[in-house]
Formats: C-alpha cells, structure tokens, sequence
C-alpha cells in the first residue's frame, strides 16, 4: 500500500502534518509537548489544509486527528488569550468559527479521529467535522468557565445540535468532561474504538462513503448543514440538491447499476 506525500509545493506548515493515502487526506495537529493546544497558527493552517484538501481531486475523504496518544486537542492555546481586548477577543472568535464553518460546509466527508482530550476549541474542532471517531480513552468538555470565558469556536451552538440544550447547558456552565462511552450515548460521537484501532476504524467508515456517488455525500451534507443554517429553509435545500443530483453522470450510473442488478461505478460527475 502507497503513500503519497502531500505536496509540498502546494502546502508547508508549521503545526500539522499532511500526508495522502488511498485518497484520504489525514491532518495531524503535531504540538505535542502542547497536548496539540490550538495557536492563531494552528487554526489558520488547518483552515489552508482543509481547504487544499478540498480542491484536489486526489482527495476523497479528510481525517483530522492529532499527534500522540494523549490528546486530540487540549484546548486552544491560552497564553495568546491574555491582554487581549474585547474587540481582540472578537476577532479571535471570528477567525476560528470560519475555518470550523469551512469544516463543516467542506463537501468532502472530513472525519475526526479523536485520540484523547478534545477539550475546549478541541471539542469545538471535532464537532465542526461530519464525524467523530473516539478512541477508549478521549474525554469532551467545554471548560471555558474554568477560565472567566465562553466556548468561542462555535461551542455553543454545535454542541445544542449534537446533546440537546439541556446537557448543552450543563456541560458549558459546569466545565465537565464527558468520558467516550458517555459522548456515545449521547450522540456526540459515532463509534468507540480501542486507541491501536482508531484510524482503522475512520478509514474503514472512510471506504463505505467513498463507494457512494461523491455528488450524492455533497448533496446530503449541503442538506443537512441547511437545517441549522439561520433563515435557511432546510426542505427547500434538500429540494434543490435531489433536483441537482438529475443532471449528474452519478444518478444515471447509481440507477442504471440497480436495474441491472449490479454495482455501481461512481465517477463524481
């Protein structure tokens, strides 16, 4: 089994690694010595990755996961918190909700390993991804109030969507953490893995949506994001993208394979 190299003409980084196997794009936040703790740096450069990720062609799927065996993400980094002013911290907020947002609305499937902690903008990072993957040992929380603050990176509104208001509510103003088997149950992560079986278990979800028509998985999370989109109308979204999915070669294809009673050949177009 090849691995291809990211391209490092197209992307250099300082706080990640990228790299390309069987068309799945893994990003690594690598701080370890930081528990991988988001910097202005790292949430800038994730940004670039998804957004190269998303533009080539060779790439079908994301993961997003971090360095070592301790954390996803710890949080963001806090020394660059102090001093700041109000309109500082603004746009501290701003800049981290639109590289998650470009997270969220990617039309490629972005998958997040999660390895540990994901706590703070770690747990905000991973509930930006379409799916979350958890190792036996993650933990969750937003423990912002910890520190005189709110969850910034879209905590409070992402969080609602995954736990309902009321654990929502709890876990922001309590600080505490949820355990992998509690995240499960409460929906905030899809499966439990053990640690050595993580990525395999992402690339294994991986293989299933890539045999789908990549139009078709664009279409479903276009819709699905419509839903939580303020003065949005999710069933007219989901409207237009099945009306979209008539003109593609991926409809003919998916329709015709099912009357011949065979599998289906998708090509994306």
């Amino acid at each position: 089994m090849s691995t291809e190299p990211f391209n490092p003409s197209v992307m250099t980084f300082e706080t990640l690694l990228a790299s390309i196997e069987n068309n799945i794009l893994t990003i690594t936040i690598n701080r370890p010595d930081k528990l991988n703790a988001l910097n202005k740096k790292t949430v800038e450069e994730i940004g670039v990755a998804v957004k190269n990720g998303e533009t080539n062609n060779d790439v079908k799927a994301i993961i997003i996961t971090g360095a070592g065996p301790k954390s996803f993400v710890a949080g963001a980094d806090i020394a660059e918190f102090v001093g700041l002013s109000v309109e500082q911290g603004m746009a501290l907020a701003k800049a981290g909700q639109d590289v998650f947002k470009q997270i969220e609305n990617c039309s490629k499937p972005v998958v997040a390993a999660v390895n540990g902690f994901a706590l703070g903008g770690g747990c905000e990072l991973s509930m930006a991804c379409h799916l979350r993957i958890a190792s036996d040992n993650a933990k969750f929380g937003q423990p912002e109030v910890n520190l005189g603050l709110i969850a910034g990176y879209g905590g409070t509104q992402r969080l609602i969507q995954y736990v309902g208001k009321t654990k929502a509510l709890e876990l922001h103003m309590t600080g505490d953490m949820l355990n992998a088997e509690q995240a499960l149950t409460l929906g905030l992560v899809n499966y439990v893995v053990a640690q050595d079986q993580l990525m395999a278990k992402c690339s294994e979800v991986i293989e299933k949506i890539k045999t789908k028509s990549p139009k078709a998985i664009t279409g479903v999370i276009n819709s699905v994001n419509a839903y939580f989109e303020n003065g949005v109308d999710g069933f007219n979204a989901e409207i237009n993208e099945f009306g979209k999915c008539f003109a593609t070669e991926d409809f003919k294809e998916g329709t015709t394979a099912f009357l011949e009673k065979r599998k289906a050949n998708f090509t994306g177009k």
